[in-house]
């Protein structure tokens, strides 16, 4: 047996042997990429107290990552799909490594927002890689069961990311979060040479690199709107980003319609099928990453867990993740995608509402069934979209197809951050003006305390800590009517700092429940147009069409 796999799939006359421990490699590459986004929100107070980061650094120390990431995806899939898509998952695993090398260096915000975007360019390759190659690798029979563990593998990098960032942070500093990924990026790369079995069109003709480079100036501008208004403002920036996503949205499909081998026939999009899924999986993503940006706050400040403890807590959802996927292999086949994918939403959006009901006197336990609910919902509402979605691409445009669906899910996750982030942050505001409103505290320590959570329960520390101070001194104070009077300023402060603990708590809280209102509502309100548009159980998503002669191919062993 030869050490490296150079046999293609598109040449062999069975089913790969080893297609199974290639998709344990695709599924350890997507496991890094995802979990590189959810730990950092473990790993961001830390980083922020050692960098002195201001709010907007840590913004888009998150987001560097996010636009490369969202506006690469499509050309890169589609130059995968040509030259190699083997290649271009090594070179994107090559890259992320590089990128989380050059994080655990980083000593600035600068250098590490530049690192998160040499990751997110990375990781532009590695993700439609991942999903092109596994489509390639795996039969028709087969390709919905392996779809069904690359989606599991997503869920359960959603709460290992936390988890696996605590458990380092227990001993390490921040940029230990940034290190990890090294090992795991050097597995990836060498079970890639050794199990995956390299694939590319059998006739992919010239690639569309003038839709290619539309398609990364419309995607970025939008994903650069999407971050910069909600968080900074609508000023120049923020407008003219729109401006740019919506002239090269509408220059993007004007070329696309026209150019005789497109980079993405945008027509798919009147498939009903086709279009529910996208929306699905988008719509899916804005709650899930939604909810997670305000779950692990709210464990961490408000319930007072560490860094560990918070992954250890989100672990119900990664389980259940599984047991919903186990489900949708099970249930698909057998009612159809329209009621998984229809149930999935329904369970999402209940997951949503049931944490309405959080309040100052929550504790851990009354999040427990949101993220069960959650978890079950994404294992049986993705995997069906997912395969719908690669299904209508042909064998010469499966990393056209990987692009698409991860492009609908990182637009979703983004959305998500941003139209529930800036509620949350505009609904905690509010409260803890209401919340405060009479107090003796100084302006300046409740306008800080209005930008976040995190900074309210800084100021909160801060005042006790003046009170600490007071009492100190007033101990070693023989006037006994200065020390009486300090001893009265540190009461003062003490009750001050206690109130202010129990207003920004009490407000996050009412926050949470008044933004997982309206990200309930969002996604209940899509459920009904993604089941309305969705197929029956004897119908499917159009089937692929060739859209020319240079782009015909042999039936792969991947399809038979």
């Amino acid at each position: 047996m030869r050490l490296v796999m150079n046999e293609p799939a598109e040449r062999m006359d069975h089913p790969y042997p080893r297609r199974w421990w290639a998709l344990l490699v695709l599924c350890l590459s997507l496991l890094i990429i995802v979990m590189a986004n959810t730990a950092l929100t473990v790993a961001a107070p830390a980083m922020t107290e050692d960098l002195g980061l201001s709010s907007a650094d840590l913004q888009w120390v998150i987001d560097g990552y996010t636009v490369p990431y969202a506006a690469l995806m499509l050309l890169l899939g589609a130059i995968g799909d040509k030259y190699s898509r083997r290649g271009a998952l090594v070179l994107g695993l090559a890259v992320f490594a590089g990128g989380s090398v050059f994080g655990y260096l980083a000593d600035s915000s600068t250098t590490v927002i530049a690192a998160r975007a040499v990751m997110g360019a990375g990781a532009a390759m590695i993700m439609p890689a991942t999903l092109s190659l596994l489509a390639a690798t795996f039969p028709r029979a087969e390709r919905a069961k392996a779809i069904t563990l690359w989606t599991a593998t997503a869920g359960l990098a959603i709460a290992a990311g936390p988890l696996v960032a605590g458990a380092l942070l227990e001993d390490h500093g921040w940029s230990s979060t940034f290190l990890i990924n090294v090992p795991v990026a050097v597995l990836a790369l060498a079970g890639a040479f050794v199990l995956v079995p390299p694939s590319k069109a059998a006739d992919r003709g010239r690639i569309d690199y003038g839709g290619g480079l539309l398609s990364v100036l419309w995607i970025a501008a939008l994903v650069y709107m999407i971050i910069e208004g909600p968080h900074f403002g609508w000023g120049v920036k923020a407008v003219t980003a729109a401006v740019v996503a919506g002239a090269g949205l509408v220059a993007f499909v004007l070329w696309e319609l026209r150019h005789p081998r497109p980079l993405l026939d945008v027509r798919r999009f009147t498939d009903r099928g086709f279009a529910g899924s996208n929306l699905a999986v988008a719509l899916f993503f804005l709650a899930v990453f939604g909810a997670f940006y305000y779950l692990t706050q709210h464990l961490q400040f408000v319930l007072g867990y560490d860094a560990l403890d918070t992954g250890l807590r989100m672990l119900p959802l990664a389980g259940a993740v599984f047991v919903g996927s186990a489900l949708t292999g099970f249930l698909t086949p057998r009612v159809g995608m329209k009621w998984t994918v229809t149930a999935g939403m329904v369970g999402g959006t209940a997951a949503l509402a049931l944490l309405t009901r959080v309040d100052s006197g929550a504790s851990y336990g009354d999040f427990v069934a949101p993220l069960i609910v959650l978890g079950l919902s994404i294992g049986l509402a993705l995997s069906p979209c997912t395969d719908a979605i690669m299904g209508a691409f042909p064998e010469s445009k499966l990393g056209v197809g990987g692009a698409v669906n991860d492009t609908s899910l990182e637009l979703g996750g983004s959305l998500g951050i941003a139209i529930l982030g800036s509620l949350l942050a505009t609904s905690y505001s509010g409260h803890l003006s209401d919340a405060t409103a009479g107090s003796k505290l100084p302006a300046s320590s409740l306008s800080t305390a209005q930008d976040s959570v995190g900074a309210g329960y800084a100021v909160a520390r801060g005042i006790g800590d003046k009170a600490r101070q007071l009492a100190e001194q007033a101990a070693h104070t023989s006037d006994p009517q200065q020390a009486g009077r300090l001893r009265a300023q540190a009461e003062q402060l003490g009750g001050g700092a206690k109130q202010m603990a129990e207003a920004v708590g009490s407000s996050f809280s009412d926050a949470v429940a008044h933004t997982s209102l309206i990200g309930a509502v969002i996604l209940g309100v899509g459920t009904v147009v993604v089941a309305l548009l969705l197929p029956g159980k004897d119908k499917t998503v159009a089937e692929p069409a060739e859209e020319n002669e240079e782009s015909r191919e042999p039936e792969s062993a991947g399809t038979r």
